[in-house]
Protein backbone atom coordinates (compact mmCIF):
# COMPACT_ATOMS: atom_id res chain seq x y z
CA UNK A 1 0.00 0.00 0.00
CA UNK A 2 1.21 3.50 -0.82
CA UNK A 3 1.01 6.15 1.91
CA UNK A 4 1.04 9.92 1.63
CA UNK A 5 1.28 12.65 4.23
CA UNK A 6 -2.10 14.24 4.85
CA UNK A 7 -1.43 17.96 4.57
CA UNK A 8 0.12 19.48 7.67
CA UNK A 9 -1.33 16.86 10.01
CA UNK A 10 1.78 14.68 9.82
CA UNK A 11 -0.46 11.61 9.50
CA UNK A 12 0.53 9.00 6.93
CA UNK A 13 -2.60 7.87 5.13
CA UNK A 14 -3.18 5.06 2.67
CA UNK A 15 -3.77 6.39 -0.84
CA UNK A 16 -7.02 4.37 -0.82
CA UNK A 17 -9.56 5.28 1.85
CA UNK A 18 -12.54 3.12 2.79
CA UNK A 19 -15.83 4.96 2.23
CA UNK A 20 -18.37 3.38 4.58
CA UNK A 21 -21.58 4.34 2.81
CA UNK A 22 -22.04 1.47 0.34
CA UNK A 23 -21.80 -1.73 2.39
CA UNK A 24 -23.79 -4.71 1.11
CA UNK A 25 -27.28 -4.71 2.60
CA UNK A 26 -30.03 -7.20 3.40
CA UNK A 27 -32.88 -7.16 0.90
CA UNK A 28 -31.63 -3.94 -0.65
CA UNK A 29 -32.64 -1.98 2.47
CA UNK A 30 -30.05 0.75 3.08
CA UNK A 31 -30.46 0.66 6.87
CA UNK A 32 -29.78 -3.08 7.14
CA UNK A 33 -26.07 -3.78 6.64
CA UNK A 34 -25.10 -7.34 5.76
CA UNK A 35 -22.58 -7.61 8.57
CA UNK A 36 -20.78 -10.87 7.77
CA UNK A 37 -19.60 -9.73 4.33
CA UNK A 38 -19.00 -6.17 5.53
CA UNK A 39 -16.78 -7.38 8.36
CA UNK A 40 -14.73 -9.41 5.88
CA UNK A 41 -14.36 -6.32 3.70
CA UNK A 42 -13.07 -4.17 6.54
CA UNK A 43 -10.75 -6.89 7.86
CA UNK A 44 -9.17 -7.43 4.45
CA UNK A 45 -8.80 -3.70 3.84
CA UNK A 46 -7.05 -3.01 7.14
CA UNK A 47 -4.88 -6.11 6.97
CA UNK A 48 -3.73 -5.00 3.54
CA UNK A 49 -2.82 -1.47 4.48
CA UNK A 50 -5.94 0.72 4.34
CA UNK A 51 -5.80 2.99 7.38
CA UNK A 52 -8.39 5.71 6.64
CA UNK A 53 -12.10 4.95 7.17
CA UNK A 54 -14.70 7.57 6.27
CA UNK A 55 -18.28 7.39 7.52
CA UNK A 56 -21.08 9.90 8.13
CA UNK A 57 -24.20 10.51 10.20
CA UNK A 58 -26.76 9.43 7.51
CA UNK A 59 -24.79 6.58 5.96
CA UNK A 60 -26.94 3.46 5.78
CA UNK A 61 -30.07 5.18 6.99
CA UNK A 62 -33.53 5.16 5.41
CA UNK A 63 -33.54 8.96 5.69
CA UNK A 64 -30.87 11.67 5.83
CA UNK A 65 -32.32 13.13 9.04
CA UNK A 66 -31.98 9.98 11.14
CA UNK A 67 -28.73 8.39 12.36
CA UNK A 68 -27.62 5.63 10.02
CA UNK A 69 -26.22 2.21 10.76
CA UNK A 70 -22.75 2.87 9.35
CA UNK A 71 -21.39 4.67 12.42
CA UNK A 72 -22.43 2.06 15.01
CA UNK A 73 -21.34 -0.77 12.71
CA UNK A 74 -17.93 0.83 12.15
CA UNK A 75 -17.58 1.55 15.87
CA UNK A 76 -18.38 -2.01 16.87
CA UNK A 77 -15.93 -3.37 14.32
CA UNK A 78 -13.07 -1.06 15.31
CA UNK A 79 -13.53 -1.72 19.00
CA UNK A 80 -12.68 -5.39 18.41
CA UNK A 81 -8.99 -4.53 18.25
CA UNK A 82 -8.77 -2.41 15.10
CA UNK A 83 -9.20 1.11 16.51
CA UNK A 84 -5.49 1.86 16.85
CA UNK A 85 -4.81 0.67 13.31
CA UNK A 86 -6.92 3.26 11.51
CA UNK A 87 -7.74 6.94 11.26
CA UNK A 88 -11.48 7.43 11.71
CA UNK A 89 -13.43 10.19 9.95
CA UNK A 90 -17.07 11.16 10.20
CA UNK A 91 -19.12 14.27 9.50
CA UNK A 92 -21.49 16.77 11.09
CA UNK A 93 -24.87 16.66 9.22
CA UNK A 94 -25.12 20.29 8.04
CA UNK A 95 -28.67 20.01 6.67
CA UNK A 96 -30.27 19.41 10.09
CA UNK A 97 -28.33 22.04 12.03
CA UNK A 98 -30.58 24.90 13.14
CA UNK A 99 -28.91 26.33 16.26
CA UNK A 100 -25.50 26.37 17.89
CA UNK A 101 -26.45 23.67 20.41
CA UNK A 102 -27.23 21.26 17.55
CA UNK A 103 -23.55 21.01 16.63
CA UNK A 104 -22.66 19.84 20.13
CA UNK A 105 -25.65 17.49 20.23
CA UNK A 106 -24.80 15.68 17.01
CA UNK A 107 -21.09 15.39 17.75
CA UNK A 108 -21.82 13.80 21.12
CA UNK A 109 -24.40 11.50 19.50
CA UNK A 110 -21.85 10.42 16.89
CA UNK A 111 -19.19 9.77 19.54
CA UNK A 112 -21.71 7.53 21.28
CA UNK A 113 -22.71 5.84 18.02
CA UNK A 114 -19.06 5.12 17.21
CA UNK A 115 -18.22 4.06 20.76
CA UNK A 116 -15.11 6.24 20.90
CA UNK A 117 -13.83 9.12 23.03
CA UNK A 118 -12.14 10.86 20.13
CA UNK A 119 -12.78 11.15 16.38
CA UNK A 120 -9.61 11.58 14.35
CA UNK A 121 -11.17 13.65 11.53
CA UNK A 122 -14.46 15.51 11.97
CA UNK A 123 -15.72 17.17 8.81
CA UNK A 124 -18.56 19.62 8.26
CA UNK A 125 -20.67 17.68 5.79
CA UNK A 126 -21.82 19.05 2.41
CA UNK A 127 -20.74 22.68 2.48
CA UNK A 128 -22.90 24.68 0.09
CA UNK A 129 -23.70 28.41 0.21
CA UNK A 130 -26.89 28.19 2.30
CA UNK A 131 -25.40 25.91 4.92
CA UNK A 132 -22.24 28.00 5.06
CA UNK A 133 -24.20 31.19 5.68
CA UNK A 134 -25.85 29.58 8.69
CA UNK A 135 -22.60 28.17 10.06
CA UNK A 136 -21.06 31.63 10.03
CA UNK A 137 -24.01 32.94 12.06
CA UNK A 138 -23.60 30.07 14.53
CA UNK A 139 -19.90 30.85 15.06
CA UNK A 140 -18.59 27.62 13.61
CA UNK A 141 -14.99 28.59 14.31
CA UNK A 142 -15.62 28.68 18.07
CA UNK A 143 -17.23 25.24 17.93
CA UNK A 144 -14.25 23.83 16.02
CA UNK A 145 -11.78 25.37 18.49
CA UNK A 146 -13.69 23.87 21.42
CA UNK A 147 -13.93 20.33 20.10
CA UNK A 148 -10.23 20.25 19.27
CA UNK A 149 -9.14 21.74 22.59
CA UNK A 150 -11.29 19.38 24.70
CA UNK A 151 -9.98 16.36 22.77
CA UNK A 152 -13.23 15.06 21.32
CA UNK A 153 -11.80 15.66 17.83
CA UNK A 154 -8.19 15.57 16.71
CA UNK A 155 -8.47 17.23 13.28
CA UNK A 156 -11.24 19.21 11.57
CA UNK A 157 -12.23 19.72 7.97
CA UNK A 158 -15.14 19.98 5.57
CA UNK A 159 -16.63 18.22 2.58
CA UNK A 160 -17.46 20.59 -0.24
CA UNK A 161 -20.16 20.68 -2.93
CA UNK A 162 -20.16 24.20 -4.36
CA UNK A 163 -18.20 26.56 -6.61
CA UNK A 164 -14.58 27.67 -6.38
CA UNK A 165 -15.31 31.18 -5.03
CA UNK A 166 -17.08 29.74 -2.00
CA UNK A 167 -14.23 27.28 -1.49
CA UNK A 168 -11.82 30.21 -1.17
CA UNK A 169 -14.09 31.84 1.42
CA UNK A 170 -14.39 28.64 3.44
CA UNK A 171 -10.66 27.99 3.30
CA UNK A 172 -9.92 31.53 4.55
CA UNK A 173 -12.43 31.26 7.40
CA UNK A 174 -10.54 28.73 9.53
CA UNK A 175 -7.23 26.94 9.85
CA UNK A 176 -8.53 23.63 8.48
CA UNK A 177 -6.66 20.36 8.67
CA UNK A 178 -8.35 18.63 5.72
CA UNK A 179 -10.77 19.32 2.87
CA UNK A 180 -12.80 16.80 0.90
CA UNK A 181 -13.89 17.55 -2.66
CA UNK A 182 -15.29 15.62 -5.59
CA UNK A 183 -12.92 14.71 -8.40
CA UNK A 184 -12.64 12.25 -11.26
CA UNK A 185 -11.69 12.69 -14.89
CA UNK A 186 -15.23 13.88 -15.73
CA UNK A 187 -15.29 16.58 -13.03
CA UNK A 188 -12.28 18.79 -13.68
CA UNK A 189 -14.58 21.78 -14.18
CA UNK A 190 -17.42 20.67 -11.89
CA UNK A 191 -18.03 22.46 -8.58
CA UNK A 192 -14.62 23.59 -7.22
CA UNK A 193 -13.01 21.20 -9.68
CA UNK A 194 -9.34 20.77 -10.44
CA UNK A 195 -8.66 24.39 -9.55
CA UNK A 196 -9.97 23.79 -6.04
CA UNK A 197 -8.01 20.58 -5.65
CA UNK A 198 -4.78 22.36 -6.55
CA UNK A 199 -5.54 25.28 -4.25
CA UNK A 200 -6.17 23.01 -1.27
CA UNK A 201 -2.87 21.27 -1.95
CA UNK A 202 -1.03 24.58 -2.23
CA UNK A 203 -2.22 25.51 1.27
CA UNK A 204 -0.84 22.27 2.75
CA UNK A 205 -4.34 21.26 3.80
CA UNK A 206 -4.99 17.52 3.58
CA UNK A 207 -6.56 16.73 0.21
CA UNK A 208 -9.27 14.05 0.31
CA UNK A 209 -11.03 13.03 -2.91
CA UNK A 210 -14.56 11.62 -3.06
CA UNK A 211 -16.59 10.23 -5.98
CA UNK A 212 -13.53 8.93 -7.89
CA UNK A 213 -15.80 6.64 -9.95
CA UNK A 214 -18.82 8.95 -10.17
CA UNK A 215 -20.90 6.45 -8.22
CA UNK A 216 -19.57 3.63 -10.40
CA UNK A 217 -20.90 5.23 -13.57
CA UNK A 218 -17.51 5.43 -15.28
CA UNK A 219 -16.47 1.83 -14.59
CA UNK A 220 -19.71 -0.06 -15.25
CA UNK A 221 -21.68 -0.66 -18.45
CA UNK A 222 -18.90 0.79 -20.61
CA UNK A 223 -20.13 1.64 -24.15
CA UNK A 224 -18.21 0.11 -27.02
CA UNK A 225 -17.01 3.47 -28.33
CA UNK A 226 -15.57 4.34 -24.91
CA UNK A 227 -13.76 0.99 -24.70
CA UNK A 228 -12.36 1.60 -28.17
CA UNK A 229 -10.75 4.79 -26.85
CA UNK A 230 -9.29 3.02 -23.81
CA UNK A 231 -7.98 0.24 -26.03
CA UNK A 232 -5.91 2.73 -28.03
CA UNK A 233 -3.49 3.04 -25.12
CA UNK A 234 -0.21 1.11 -25.47
CA UNK A 235 -0.48 0.38 -21.73
CA UNK A 236 -3.59 -1.69 -21.09
CA UNK A 237 -5.75 -0.91 -18.05
CA UNK A 238 -9.31 -1.62 -17.04
CA UNK A 239 -11.64 1.41 -16.78
CA UNK A 240 -11.36 1.05 -12.99
CA UNK A 241 -7.57 1.23 -13.16
CA UNK A 242 -7.74 4.27 -15.42
CA UNK A 243 -10.12 6.07 -13.03
CA UNK A 244 -7.94 5.51 -9.96
CA UNK A 245 -4.62 6.08 -11.71
CA UNK A 246 -5.89 9.45 -12.98
CA UNK A 247 -6.14 10.55 -9.34
CA UNK A 248 -3.13 8.70 -7.95
CA UNK A 249 -1.01 10.44 -10.59
CA UNK A 250 -1.66 13.78 -8.85
CA UNK A 251 0.96 14.42 -6.18
CA UNK A 252 -1.34 16.85 -4.33
CA UNK A 253 -4.02 14.15 -3.81
CA UNK A 254 -3.47 12.53 -0.41
CA UNK A 255 -6.26 9.95 -0.13
CA UNK A 256 -8.99 8.75 -2.51
CA UNK A 257 -12.20 7.47 -0.95
CA UNK A 258 -13.99 4.51 -2.47
CA UNK A 259 -17.39 3.30 -1.30
CA UNK A 260 -16.94 -0.44 -1.79
CA UNK A 261 -19.81 -2.93 -1.77
CA UNK A 262 -18.12 -6.35 -1.91
CA UNK A 263 -14.94 -8.11 -0.85
CA UNK A 264 -14.06 -8.50 -4.53
CA UNK A 265 -14.16 -4.72 -4.97
CA UNK A 266 -11.96 -4.24 -1.91
CA UNK A 267 -9.34 -6.65 -3.25
CA UNK A 268 -9.39 -5.09 -6.71
CA UNK A 269 -9.11 -1.53 -5.41
CA UNK A 270 -6.24 -2.41 -3.09
CA UNK A 271 -4.35 -4.11 -5.90
CA UNK A 272 -4.63 -0.90 -7.96
CA UNK A 273 -3.63 1.28 -4.99
CA UNK A 274 -0.42 -0.71 -4.62
CA UNK A 275 0.79 0.74 -7.94
CA UNK A 276 -0.65 4.25 -7.65
CA UNK A 277 2.43 6.45 -7.91
CA UNK A 278 2.27 10.10 -9.06
CA UNK A 279 3.62 11.40 -12.35
CA UNK A 280 3.52 8.03 -14.11
CA UNK A 281 0.98 8.77 -16.83
CA UNK A 282 2.48 9.74 -20.17
CA UNK A 283 1.18 12.67 -22.21
CA UNK A 284 -0.39 10.15 -24.58
CA UNK A 285 -2.23 8.43 -21.72
CA UNK A 286 -3.44 11.76 -20.34
CA UNK A 287 -4.74 12.59 -23.81
CA UNK A 288 -6.68 9.32 -23.90
CA UNK A 289 -8.28 10.13 -20.54
CA UNK A 290 -9.39 13.54 -21.85
CA UNK A 291 -10.81 11.91 -24.97
CA UNK A 292 -12.83 9.47 -22.87
CA UNK A 293 -14.10 12.29 -20.65
CA UNK A 294 -15.30 14.24 -23.66
CA UNK A 295 -17.03 11.18 -25.09
CA UNK A 296 -18.85 10.55 -21.80
CA UNK A 297 -19.94 14.15 -21.43
CA UNK A 298 -21.66 13.91 -24.77
CA UNK A 299 -23.67 10.91 -23.53
CA UNK A 300 -24.66 11.36 -19.92
CA UNK A 301 -28.04 12.81 -19.03
CA UNK A 302 -27.37 14.12 -15.51
CA UNK A 303 -24.75 13.92 -12.78
CA UNK A 304 -26.55 11.72 -10.25
CA UNK A 305 -24.05 9.63 -8.23
CA UNK A 306 -26.65 7.52 -6.37
CA UNK A 307 -25.71 9.00 -2.98
CA UNK A 308 -29.36 8.93 -1.86
CA UNK A 309 -29.32 12.25 -0.01
CA UNK A 310 -32.51 13.21 -1.89
CA UNK A 311 -34.42 10.40 -0.18
CA UNK A 312 -36.96 9.68 1.14
CA UNK A 313 -39.31 11.37 -1.32
CA UNK A 314 -42.66 12.33 0.30
CA UNK A 315 -44.38 10.86 -2.78
CA UNK A 316 -42.25 7.67 -2.59
CA UNK A 317 -40.49 8.33 -5.92
CA UNK A 318 -37.33 6.22 -6.12
CA UNK A 319 -35.20 9.11 -7.37
CA UNK A 320 -31.75 7.44 -7.41
CA UNK A 321 -32.91 4.37 -9.34
CA UNK A 322 -35.03 6.41 -11.75
CA UNK A 323 -31.91 8.43 -12.58
CA UNK A 324 -29.70 5.34 -12.68
CA UNK A 325 -31.78 3.70 -15.41
CA UNK A 326 -32.16 7.02 -17.24
CA UNK A 327 -28.40 7.65 -17.27
CA UNK A 328 -27.64 4.11 -18.37
CA UNK A 329 -30.15 4.50 -21.19
CA UNK A 330 -28.38 7.67 -22.35
CA UNK A 331 -24.85 6.33 -21.99
CA UNK A 332 -25.59 3.01 -23.69
CA UNK A 333 -28.02 4.49 -26.21
CA UNK A 334 -30.46 1.68 -25.42
CA UNK A 335 -33.64 3.09 -23.82
CA UNK A 336 -35.61 -0.08 -24.59
CA UNK A 337 -33.33 -2.28 -22.46
CA UNK A 338 -33.28 0.29 -19.66
CA UNK A 339 -37.06 0.61 -19.81
CA UNK A 340 -37.33 -3.09 -19.02
CA UNK A 341 -35.12 -2.54 -15.98
CA UNK A 342 -37.01 0.61 -15.03
CA UNK A 343 -40.41 -1.11 -14.90
CA UNK A 344 -39.16 -4.38 -13.39
CA UNK A 345 -36.91 -2.97 -10.65
CA UNK A 346 -38.93 0.07 -9.57
CA UNK A 347 -42.35 -0.20 -7.97
CA UNK A 348 -45.24 1.47 -9.78
CA UNK A 349 -45.80 3.90 -6.92
CA UNK A 350 -42.10 4.88 -7.09
CA UNK A 351 -41.87 5.72 -10.81
CA UNK A 352 -40.92 9.20 -11.98
CA UNK A 353 -44.52 10.04 -12.93
CA UNK A 354 -45.41 10.19 -9.22
CA UNK A 355 -43.34 13.36 -8.77
CA UNK A 356 -45.59 16.35 -7.91
CA UNK A 357 -42.79 18.92 -8.32
CA UNK A 358 -42.74 19.83 -4.61
CA UNK A 359 -38.99 20.48 -4.80
CA UNK A 360 -38.20 19.18 -1.29
CA UNK A 361 -35.50 16.89 -2.67
CA UNK A 362 -33.50 19.46 -4.63
CA UNK A 363 -31.72 21.23 -1.70
CA UNK A 364 -30.30 17.88 -0.58
CA UNK A 365 -28.72 17.02 -3.93
CA UNK A 366 -24.93 17.18 -3.67
CA UNK A 367 -24.74 17.41 -7.48
CA UNK A 368 -27.18 20.37 -7.55
CA UNK A 369 -29.50 18.61 -10.00
CA UNK A 370 -32.93 20.09 -10.67
CA UNK A 371 -34.55 16.81 -9.63
CA UNK A 372 -38.20 17.49 -10.62
CA UNK A 373 -37.09 18.69 -14.05
CA UNK A 374 -34.95 15.59 -14.56
CA UNK A 375 -37.72 13.28 -13.35
CA UNK A 376 -39.96 14.76 -16.02
CA UNK A 377 -37.37 13.71 -18.60
CA UNK A 378 -37.28 10.21 -17.12
CA UNK A 379 -41.07 9.99 -17.34
CA UNK A 380 -41.06 11.18 -20.94
CA UNK A 381 -38.37 8.70 -21.97
CA UNK A 382 -39.74 5.58 -20.29
CA UNK A 383 -43.38 6.03 -19.38
CA UNK A 384 -44.69 7.62 -22.54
Amino acid sequence: MIYRELGNTGEKVSILGFGAMRFPTIGGKPDQIEEVESNKMLEYAIENGVNYIDTGFPYHSATTTEPGQSEPFIGEFLNRGYREKVLLATKLPSWIIEKKEDMEYYLDLQLKQLGVDQIDFYLIHTIIQDYWNLFKELDLAEFLDNIKSDGRVKYVGFSFHDEFDLLLEVMDHYEWDVAQTQMNYLDENYQSGLEGLKYIGSQNVGNIVMEPLRGGNIVENIPADIMNIWDKSPIKRTPLEWAFQYLYDMEYVDVVLSGMSSLEQVKENIAIANTGYPNTLSDEEKGIIKEVALAYKKKKANGCTQCGYCMPCPEKVDIPNCFKEYNIAMMLDNPEASAMQYFSLIKEESLASNCINCGKCTPHCTQMINIPEELEKVKNLFES
